[in-house]
């Protein structure tokens, strides 16, 4: 710096001042390349990291108790059922996944003899499953199946003396692996029934797997007689439907035909367990550190959970034993020209490491995702209108700033309904009579989802015209899919019939002008509902707006969902909202929905409206155990027609999933059926660095601007102190 800064007796000048504001201008606009609001820190430059957010943490994630999706986001990864769905073929199609080929099908009479296997249903007393595994799978590494040298299993009998300096499992220092085997399968189905877990689906595999009933009762025994605190080894205690053929073979006996059990062979539920690692999650001491199945699953997927804070971060890693897999080589329709089919025939998994971050927020969150922080994002109200605008046409598109940025957007109509359910056991707006079925039109008619997603969902969704959503089999689409009842086709659309097609139904059932003919007084009926916040506000005042505009006044009773389903279960409730999201890709799974001996209040099924036509319940019963054909499709036409005329629902709505992604995050397709998705994805990190870098280059200049202005503002009065200061010294030298 000599020549630049000017010092007299140890004090800068003006000019030096002057100078050296220009020097910090310079520094400082030489900073302007490094991006200095990255929340990663720099040694994850570069990296094949996925980057995504979770807001809380999962319950489960012990498979056989997790039954969320932000549960299955995780273990959806780490374990492996026998089944998976085809990642890019669509209608969703099941295929192997650690199962060599898919399960060979016996059907068996009363006696036991082998019958046909286009066999009446009514004479299949039980249905075989015979699943055949992959050889040379083997489990991740886990501290569960580390060995000592003779052999013996390196970590048992862990109490709080061993357990000292261990506060996490990664410091457990030794880990082990083992190959899969088929009594792997066989030991998660007993899990199933274990007293200490509760799993979802025991009341539905009870009624299914030979003896699963009664091996709960018999756990429920050895739970008693050992004691909460002692492990229960199940593989000294047979059941009777499931049983190990040989390593790599197992068998599932279903009483009678139950087509269905193919799609819960693609869930977590039936994924396996390794009685080791059940063993080494059991002890005592194990479970005050939080060291659990819960916590820390054990799989043989292509990732496995390395952190589990869930203060600060969830990471996942790639699965450094993951069996031989390879992405598809076929989809459907369009896969090739959306370049989902470049990376065919290439092993799995391509991305190395996932990072989820906690965010409670959805704004920062949206904010990172645009500074490419984040590599894929829902789209929060908040953000809609700056991700999406609407053509003139009624369609979605990404507005001009997401186009820049090159993000793309995907979407989906989900295979989920939402609905609002008639009580069919209350004496008004219940029965089977024509008065009960035209006051259920009209309101049918009256309440206009259309507008509903509109506002209070930004758009995204459709209209439901009957109970099956799009995607699965059954669905119609167009003029024939149309629910007569409630729209009319007008140019080539459904258009919801007019106000006064409702009003004249409700006086065609005894209510002219919202009030009853005889009594004359105003039709109350009250809507259950759960919610009541600040802003569930606009969502009440809305349904009453509906109910008001054919003269009916609605009373919201809102409360809280224990006590909501308490209401349920008792038939206590006149209207109400619910929804449900498909298990698997069947119109079983939601024509069962108002099936009646699934009725709530009778059958304590899912049957919440507990809708009963017995038209409905004998074609259920043929329908439900067909293979999809036309004849299938015929029924399921007539069954739709039905709940159309006797309206149960109102049908509500499907919603839609959007979903944006960055131009480096590849080989996105919604599958709304899959749980093992992510090793499937691709990344180009050296893009993502690239557009992070333009995106977020630090704007230093105005700092640098002012600092100047302010070195300047005190030139003047460093020129008058020196002045005054050279004046005292002529003084004093006089």
């Amino acid at each position: 710096m000599h020549g630049i800064l000017h010092r007299q007796k140890g004090r800068l000048t003006g000019n030096g001042l002057l100078y050296l504001g220009i020097v910090l201008i310079l520094l400082l606009s030489g900073c302007q390349q490094g991006e200095w609001n990255n929340p990663y820190p720099a040694s994850q430059q570069g990296k094949n990291i996925l980057y995504s957010s979770f807001s809380q943490r999962p319950s489960h994630l012990d498979p056989v108790r997790a039954y969320s999706s932000n549960e299955y986001l995780f273990i959806g990864q780490i374990y492996e059922p026998p089944l998976q769905y085809h990642y890019l073929k669509r209608p969703y199609t099941l295929s192997p996944l650690t199962a060599s080929q898919m399960p060979e099908v016996t059907y068996l009479d009363a006696s036991g003899q082998v019958l046909a296997r286009d066999a009446e249903a009514k004479d299949i007393a039980y249905s075989v499953y015979t699943i055949h595994i992959k050889p040379g799978i083997r489990f991740q590494p886990h501290p569960a199946f580390a060995r000592d040298a003779a052999g013996q299993l390196l970590y048992r009998d862990l109490d709080e003396a061993r357990l000292e300096h261990v506060r996490t499992l990664r410091d457990f220092k030794v880990t082990g692996s083992r190959t899969l085997t088929a009594a792997d399968y066989v030991y998660q189905i007993k899990r199933l029934a274990h007293p200490r877990y509760t799993s979802p689906i025991q009341g539905l595999m009870n009624e299914f797997i030979v003896g699963l009933k009664d091996y709960a009762a018999t756990l429920a025994e050895v739970d008693k007689a050992v004691g909460s605190e002692q492990w229960i080894d199940l593989r000294k205690y047979p059941l009777e439907g499931v049983e190990v053929v040989d390593e790599l073979t197992y068998r599932i006996r279903i009483k009678g035909k139950y087509p269905q059990l193919l799609y819960w062979l693609a869930m977590p539920f039936f994924a396996p367990m390794p009685w080791e690692a059940e063993q080494f999650y059991s002890y005592p001491a194990m479970q005050s550190l939080n060291i659990t199945l819960d916590w820390y699953p054990v799989g043989t997927g292509a990732y496995m959970l390395t952190v589990n804070n869930p203060n600060r971060q969830m990471i996942m890693v790639r699965n450094p034993n993951f069996h031989a897999m390879n992405y598809p080589a076929e989809g459907e329709a369009g896969d090739r020209e959306a370049g989902l089919l470049v990376d065919a025939g290439k092993k799995l998994p391509f991305i190395d490491q996932v990072i989820y971050s906690l965010e409670k927020e959805s704004i920062p969150y949206w904010n990172k995702f645009l500074q490419g922080y984040y590599d894929v994002s829902g789209i929060s109200s908040d953000s809609f209108d700056q991700a999406i605008q609407f053509t003139s046409s009624g369609d979605t598109e990404l507005t001009p700033l997401m186009k820049e940025k090159g993000i793309q957007l995907q979407t989906e109509v989900q295979t989920s309904t939402f609905y609002l359910g008639f009580n069919m056991l209350d004496p008004v707006v219940g029965g089977d009579s024509q008065r009960a079925r035209l006051l259920r039109r009209a309101i049918s008619i009256a309440v206009n989802y259309e507008e509903y997603i509109s506002i209070f969902s930004n758009g995204r969704g459709i209209a439901a015209q009957g109970i099956i959503p799009p995607g699965i089999f059954g669905h119609r689409e167009g003029r024939e899919g149309i629910n007569p009842y409630v729209y009319d086709w007008v140019n080539g659309r459904p258009q919801r019939k007019p106000i006064e097609e409702a009003k004249r139904l409700l006086a065609e059932a005894g209510y002219p002008n919202g009030r009853n003919a005889k009594t004359g007084k105003p039709l109350l009926l009250h809507l259950d509902i759960t919610g009541g916040g600040p802003e569930d506000k606009a969502n009440f005042d809305w349904f009453r707006k509906q109910f008001r505009k054919i003269d009916l006044e609605l009373v919201i009773r809102n409360t809280d969902y224990n006590r909501f389903q308490e209401k349920m279960r008792k038939g206590n409730a006149q209207l109400f909202t619910w929804g449900w999201n498909a298990d698997y890709p069947d119109p079983e799974n939601f024509l069962f929905l108002l099936y009646g001996p699934n009725g709530k209040v009778r059958h304590h099924g899912e049957n919440a409206a507990n809708y009963e036509n017995p038209e409905f319940d004998r074609l259920f019963d043929q329908m439900k155990n067909m293979p999809n054909s036309p004849e299938r499709q015929a029924i399921i036409d007539t069954m739709v027609e039905i709940t159309r005329r006797d309206a149960p629902w109102l049908w509500g709505l499907h919603p839609k999933q959007f979903i944006l992604h960055h131009s480096w995050y590849m080989n996105v397709k919604p599958n709304l059926m899959a749980h093992n998705t992510l090793m499937y994805k691709r990344l180009d990190p050296a893009l993502r660095e690239e557009k992070r870098k333009a995106w977020n280059k630090p704007v230093v200049w105005p700092i640098g601007l002012l600092l100047l202005i302010m070195i300047i503002s005190l030139v003047p009065a460093v020129m008058a102190y020196r002045r005054q200061e050279h004046q005292s010294a002529a003084q004093k030298g006089h």
